[in-house]
């Protein structure tokens, strides 16, 4: 079990250099986003220092991460997807096995199955840059987007707008962009005026998530605060029994894939939060991969950790979102109204003189004014 969490671990630092951006106590990042414009010949610089362009809208794109291949589905440019990590990290997408392009652990690229596809264009999350893979698909012949590492949910929605761009759905983009954005200013009313109480995530056999991992933003968002970080450990690290007994968390937050109870120590279990049965948990890959989904991951702790609080601003959001379908509505169709109006009075003048509409009208002006200038 030791040598399964250290490699999730490694996996997690490949999927999710993420630095956190919140304020300590949690915070909503801005991720008010320019609306994304697909024009071609795209032309931009990625993370690497490559000066990339795509002359056209690509049919076929390979993602070379789970987090890409997240953000392709979640703006609806799936069918472009020519090959992508096909595993347990992307089970969720529920994607063909003929696209996988990675080795057995299903998140390793395999160069020689990415060039055979001949793809447009390969979007390569930051966890690649400066890896061989990423110098032999361009040897290769290949354009190759590297995206940058961001430090914040904002940095997420960044590579959502960009990735609209570079695959030329940016429709798709936006609206996942809108999604995004609604959801944490759901979340951000929800926590604004919530205590914080003191959150235990733990990853396995001891290890959790501290400053500089892309957890500790998830965990301080949804309004807890985040133990590993209170600790004083900088990324993923062990823990000692000491230090949780003595911090005494509230809350333990834990992968689903654990079961239903989360796996901490003996020692661990005498803390408030596993007396109290207050645990939480999430979504394995929302909460490692730095995709749009992850606001999923966070909107799981919060409904538990502050359930009335959520269900009063969730309730408050669709009031919101229902009162702008009905203005909508009303505004389609009164332009309806506008639309269809002259045209009933159209109707009314050429009941007036049967057989003399408007072209008729004017037929008979231009005779009365030619003949008038011959008269003078």
């Amino acid at each position: 079990m030791r040598n399964s969490v250290i490699v999730f671990v490694a996996v997690l630092t490949a999927l999710a250099a993420f630095a956190p951006a919140a304020a300590a106590g949690g915070g909503v990042a801005d991720v008010a986003q320019e609306e994304p414009t697909c024009e071609f010949p795209f032309e931009g610089e990625d993370a690497t220092g490559e000066a990339v362009t795509v002359d056209e809208e690509p049919d076929s794109v390979v993602a070379l991460q789970p987090s890409d291949a997240q953000v392709i589905h979640e703006i609806g440019a799936e069918e472009k997807l020519s090959g992508m990590p096909v595993g347990e990290y992307t089970d969720y997408l529920e994607a063909d096995e003929e696209l996988d392009i990675t080795e057995d652990d299903g998140v390793t690229p395999v160069t020689e199955e990415i060039i055979d596809r001949d793809p447009d264009v390969v979007l390569a999350a930051n966890a690649l840059e400066g890896d061989d893979v990423i110098d032999q698909l361009r040897d290769a012949g290949l354009d190759v987007y590297v995206f940058p590492t961001e430090e914040s949910l904002d940095g997420v929605a960044e590579n959502v707008r960009l990735t609209g761009e570079i695959v030329g759905e940016c429709d798709g983009a936006e609206d996942t962009l809108e999604e995004f954005e609604e959801r944490l200013e759901t979340i951000e009313a929800t926590v604004e005026d919530e205590e914080h109480p003191l959150a235990y995530y733990e990853m396995g056999d001891g290890f959790t998530a501290g400053e500089g991992t892309f957890q500790d933003e998830i965990i301080t968002t949804a309004g807890v605060e985040n133990l590993g970080a209170e600790a004083g450990i900088e990324g993923w690290a062990e823990i000692s029994d000491e230090v949780v007994v003595e911090e005494d968390p509230e809350w333990i937050i834990y992968g689903e894939s654990w079961g239903d109870e989360p796996p901490v120590s003996e020692a661990a279990m005498g803390t408030t939060a596993y007396q109290d049965e207050q645990f939480v948990a999430v979504d394995d890959q929302f909460m490692s991969q730095p995709g749009p989904l992850v606001v999923e991951a966070i909107e799981e702790i919060v409904a538990e950790v502050h359930p009335e609080a959520y269900a009063e601003a969730t309730d408050e959001a669709e009031d919101e979102t229902d009162d702008a379908d009905d203005e909508a509505d009303a505004d389609e169709a009164d332009a309806d109204d506008a639309v269809d109006e002259p045209a009933d009075d159209a109707a009314e003048d050429d009941d007036s003189i049967p057989g003399f509409g408007v072209p008729a009208v004017v037929a008979a002006l231009i005779a009365v004014l030619a003949v008038l200038a011959r008269r003078r």
